[in-house]
């Protein structure tokens, strides 16, 4: 999640007067995809039933409005679509759902205190059918989320397994956007000693979900779900010539001919960041059109994001303004609609 030192710079500030009008310059109107929210009301609550100590918490999940919006007005982001956060590892089903319950209502609470800043993803459990159709009925019905968002895996078990049929059904229904994110990879003592899990791991485990889908016919059965992949989408657009080479290989067998359709039902953020030698690949395998913004706030650093990040896309030559106006704002105003017109959030 930490992007390399690759470039230089400041990203714009929203609203300098530099003549141009602001909701004309995308770099100060940018819609942010990738935002993680863990509630304050959320750590609370989870200390008070010892689910988590806050002291043993990676210092990200230390979220508080002030530092946001700074960082959002930094960065030129206009509006930040929050991933919700539980951390630890809860089984019970009544304990989970409180869990759930919580941070929805805080991170619906924030978005109706400020509808032009924040909207929110609700989360979906692929171990818990159940609870998952709680939670995006829930989120999605009663509290205003735009879309849902899911783990890439669970305990080695990939999204678009058979087991989370019941899930996706409901959210094809919905037309629903999946917002993912990726952990380390499964398989005990396969880490690599010495490198953090988001450095690779994470971007394996986005590329086995996104082939998880595409083997196991999820794009086919569901249509109407359109999946956001993190990070540039892990190796996948760079390995897109090797897919189609190799699909006959794959179990079932896949289209050689398919693979590029199958490239066009994911959108890409471009957390991580988007380095300039892997612009073109990005661009020549999916096009400007399913590239979004991520900024992957708070775990990359604020500094990161602002001086580094934003900075390079803005000044990526492989990108003109078109292209870049559209990966800011207009390709995530068309994705999720809602960000475009303003439209107060449900009570």
């Amino acid at each position: 999640m930490t992007p390399p030192h690759t470039a230089t710079g400041t990203a714009p500030v929203a609203g300098v007067d530099d003549g141009t009008p602001a909701d004309a310059d995308a770099r100060r109107a940018r819609v942010d995809v990738h935002h993680h929210y863990t509630a304050p009301e959320w750590i609370d609550w989870a200390e008070k039933n010892d689910v988590v100590r806050r002291e043993n918490l990676p210092p990200w999940t230390r979220w508080d409005l002030a530092s946001a919006l700074a960082l959002m007005d930094g960065a030129g982001i206009r509006t930040s679509v929050l991933t919700v956060a539980m951390l630890g590892r809860l089984q019970e089903p009544k304990i989970r759902k409180e869990s759930a319950r919580v941070a929805l209502q805080s991170a619906s609470d924030l978005c109706r205190a400020h509808p032009d800043r924040f909207a929110f993803y609700a989360p979906v459990f692929l171990d818990s059918p159940e609870l998952s159709l709680w939670s995006a009925r829930h989120g999605m019905d009663d509290l205003g989320a735009v879309g849902v968002s899911a783990r890439t895996s669970v305990r080695g078990v990939y999204l678009g397994h058979p087991s989370q049929d019941a899930i996706l059904a409901e959210l094809d229904e919905r037309s629903a956007v999946i917002s993912t994110h990726p952990m380390e990879v499964p398989g005990g003592n396969a880490e690599l000693e010495g490198v953090p899990p988001f450095l690779c791991d994470f971007l394996m485990d986005t590329t086995r979900a996104a082939v998880s889908l595409i083997v196991n016919g999820t794009l086919d059965r569901y249509p109407n779900l359109t999946f956001i992949l993190p990070h540039g989408g892990g190796f996948l657009p760079y390995i897109a010539d090797r897919v189609e080479l190799f699909s006959h290989c794959l179990s079932p067998k896949v289209e050689a001919a398919r693979v590029r359709d199958y490239l066009q039902r994911f959108y890409y953020d471009t957390a991580g960041p988007m380095s300039p030698s892997a612009t073109p690949t990005l661009l020549s395998a999916v096009g400007p059109s399913r590239i979004l913004y991520g900024s992957d706030w708070p775990p990359t650093p604020s500094h990161l994001v602002t001086g580094i990040t934003a900075p390079a896309l803005d000044h990526d030559q492989a990108l003109d303004d078109d292209q870049r106006r559209r990966i800011n704002r207009d390709n995530a105003h068309r994705l999720l609609p809602a960000l475009a017109t303003g439209s107060p959030r449900s009570s």
